[in-house]
């Protein structure tokens, strides 16, 4: 039986998390079409899995609105939002199924699917959460995926549980955890380090985009009460938080621990870089749908400590998998910081479970065949 025609679509052609899964889930269909919203590395990178990229001739720098904009933001930009609703619209016309990878591209696929008449289905990356919305904005997306998704497909069950406490329809969801494919590493973590110019001493590691709500300035906080522990950060500012990544190297010199806080930017090795540190800390203040980094930490066997927020407990099995700490707790991180540098006993059998339930239960396999699977029934269902 053949594949379904899929149009995949999605407002950014940066790469980050969302993006990640989206790229392992095309691979399946190559010779899909994948509607982008501007060029971009994502634009090469499907090109390159055999997908055909239709760019939309509206979408440049839409990516500026954040989620977190005031939705009145938006009324200036309505004849773009409408001409690139009419450019999905257009393109679906060509599929069976229309799927959305992101919030802006399912607000602007609701409306085209409305007019096409495609199943949409909704792959919601985010965690519907006022920390991260605003009211009207969750108003409308709510009300957007009752009336026109035939799906939601939620990475954890705290993305289920906040759409469905948002109003969402709890027979729309479908939780299908991301998946991760982590490369064997044949360098060891003394020769990674000697690499990158790093001391031999205790070594703490953050892997995340810079961003308020990803929490790398309290990771900060806690460095500063931990004389000798040095810290690298992988990760940049992707979506219009430049202020933020600027304002962490500003409190680095004011903290004193400037010297000891290596930012690495944007890095496509952060696996690699794992397994060179002591320890990975996941400081989220606001909820997350997922924890990708949590996962690929977990397959290197790095010891993990997270903010106890959003979808770190799933992951994380309550602590079983790693440490929890409270949100935005400096001195709680300190403590668990210190906790994993002592390396105590049960550290070698936890890094080990943790490695054994990401193999389990956070493969690319596994999500792929979830997603697949879910594709397939809601093209079957539009035939009928």
């Amino acid at each position: 039986m053949s594949l379904p025609r899929v149009l995949f679509v999605n407002h950014t052609s940066q790469i980050a998390g969302a993006e990640l899964v989206l790229l392992d889930v095309v691979e399946r269909w190559t010779g899909a079409s994948a509607f982008l919203f501007e060029d971009g590395p994502l634009n090469e990178a499907m090109t390159s899995l055999g997908i055909r990229v239709i760019g939309s001739a509206w979408g440049r720098d839409l990516s500026r609105f954040r989620r977190d904009s005031s939705i009145w933001n938006a009324i200036p930009l309505a004849g773009r939002l409408g001409a690139i609703s009419w450019e999905i619209g257009r393109a679906a016309r060509e599929c069976d199924v229309v799927y959305a990878n992101s919030q802006k591209s399912f607000v602007l696929a609701a409306v085209a699917t409305a007019v096409c008449r495609r199943p949409l289905v909704w792959h919601l990356h985010d965690i519907i959460h006022r920390a991260h919305f605003g009211a009207m904005q969750r108003r409308i997306q709510i009300a957007l995926a009752n009336n026109r998704a035939t799906q939601v497909i939620v990475p954890s069950q705290a993305a289920a549980s906040a759409f469905i406490a948002e109003g969402g329809r709890r027979a729309l969801v479908r939780v299908v955890p991301n998946g991760v494919n982590v490369a064997p590493e044949t360098q060891s973590g003394l020769q990674i380090r000697r690499e990158l110019g790093l001391s031999e001493g205790p070594l703490v590691g953050v892997f995340s985009r810079l961003a308020p709500w990803k929490g790398q300035h309290v990771v900060l906080a806690a460095l500063a009460k931990l004389s000798d522990v040095n810290c690298i950060i992988a990760g940049d500012a992707l979506f219009g938080e430049q202020a933020y990544a600027a304002s962490l190297r500003d409190l680095a010199v004011k903290l004193g621990i400037a010297d000891r806080v290596h930012f690495l930017g944007q890095r496509s090795d952060v696996t690699k870089l794992m397994q060179a540190v002591d320890v990975m800390v996941h400081p989220s203040v606001d909820p997350e749908p997922f924890g990708r980094t949590l996962v690929e930490a977990m397959f290197v066997k790095a010891p993990v400590i997270a903010a106890d927020t959003g979808a770190a407990s799933d992951i994380l099995e309550g602590g079983a998998a790693g440490m929890l700490v409270t949100p935005n707790s400096p001195d709680e991180l300190v403590a668990a910081i210190t906790h994993v540098l002592s390396r105590p006993p049960d550290l070698g059998a936890r890094v080990e479970y943790a490695a054994a339930r990401a193999r389990k239960h956070y493969s690319v396999g596994t999500m792929r065949e979830g997603i697949s699977s879910l594709i397939g029934q809601a093209a079957s269902e539009a035939r009928a």
